[in-house]
């Protein structure tokens, strides 16, 4: 009776709390732990079920546990919270964990490889930089509009004129200014060379990767798109369909009904919203390419925007890009450009 068949996991950086129970949903044991001595504790358990809300570093630990012999699930942290009881603590969520754990419909979080977690980083750290350089061309074009130089849109436009500016007006540019904006400009440099190291990172990596080869063949999908979601989407396997990958990543109306009345409104952006952007910026790249060509899938694009309009389009786009994707990832077959919006479907 007092054998643990699930836990409940709160992990934080130092201080761990469990909440473990027996098959009649009975409490074993309750305790915390260092952090140092969590994996001992689990090498010592029974293999079992083990619940984990899904944040920073549930990944290393959910991977970390299923070596040991347990079945780690990972929870979306917002299901979990109506189980909580009382107020929010350590204990009160890892007794929720171990509740949410048990419910029947509970939807899980796939644990990503080891490979797939440092794509992921590479991806992060280059949408940093990304960040960083708009940032900064942003900073300069602001401190140059104060002395009546004003720099076109564009990151290579500024880095280009930017340099040519300065060298033709030497003169009437104050030689402080004139210094800061040599340093800027190197920082410019150095941090487009970072960006370019790891794409060339991501680049070799999507060479020896199926699905990423395969997802390049895609309209609007290139290294970038074709590699984040290689790596981000685990095991596209747990979807049941299209439809399903296309509302995990926050593609599908919002839906508020009520008394049999149906309420749709915008996109519900649930998900990943990093995933999501180079989706629809994609699909937004193949809308704007869509009017002066006449195969099956642009003809649509163009019937869809004069029926409802381009943002509406962009989103669809992008649905159907999802959906295209997730038959890929999950059956494992090639691109087939022309079964997309064939006469039958269209």
């Amino acid at each position: 009776m007092n054998k643990i068949t699930r836990i409940g996991l709160d992990i934080a950086k130092n201080i761990f709390v469990l909440h473990a129970v027996n098959e009649h949903g009975k409490l074993v044991k309750r305790q915390t732990l260092d952090r140092s001595k969590v994996l001992a504790f689990f090498a010592q358990t029974e293999p079992c079920l083990v619940g984990i809300e899904s944040c920073a570093s549930s990944q290393h630990w959910a991977r970390e546990i299923a070596k040991l012999g347990h079945n780690v699930k990972l929870m979306n942290p917002k299901f979990v919270v109506p189980y909580r009881k009382s107020g929010k603590n350590d204990a009160n969520d890892a007794e929720a964990i171990c509740e949410a754990l048990g419910r029947p419909t509970m939807r899980f979080v796939p644990v990503k490889s080891v490979e797939q977690q440092a794509v992921c980083a590479l991806h992060t750290s280059r949408q940093f930089l990304v960040v960083q350089r708009t940032a900064l061309i942003n900073h300069c074009r602001g401190l140059l509009t104060e002395f009546g130089i004003v720099m076109p849109v564009g990151a290579d436009k500024v880095r280009r004129l930017l340099a040519e500016r300065l060298h033709h007006e030497a003169d009437t540019v104050p030689s402080l200014l004139h210094t800061l904006m040599q340093d800027h400009l190197l920082d410019l440099a150095r941090v487009e060379e970072r960006i370019e190291t790891i794409d060339k990172q991501l680049a070799q990596w999507a060479k020896h990767n199926q699905q990423a080869l395969t997802l390049q063949q895609m309209r609007g999908i290139g290294m970038i798109t074709a590699t984040a979601f290689a790596s981000g989407v685990c095991d596209a396997t747990l979807f049941k369909n299209g439809r399903q990958f296309a509302a995990w990543l926050g593609l599908v109306p919002r839906q508020y009904s009520s008394g049999g009345k149906n309420k749709l409104g915008s996109i519900t952006k649930a998900g990943d919203p990093y995933l999501r952007t180079m989706l629809t910026q994609g699909a937004r790249s193949i809308v704007f390419h869509s009017k002066d060509k006449n195969d099956n899938f642009s003809l649509w694009i163009q019937r869809l925007i004069a029926r409802v309009g381009m943002n509406k389009t962009v989103i669809a786009v992008a649905a159907k890009q999802a959906r295209i994707m997730w038959a890929i990832m999950a059956k494992n077959i090639e691109y087939q450009p022309q079964r997309i919006c064939s006469p039958l479907v269209a």
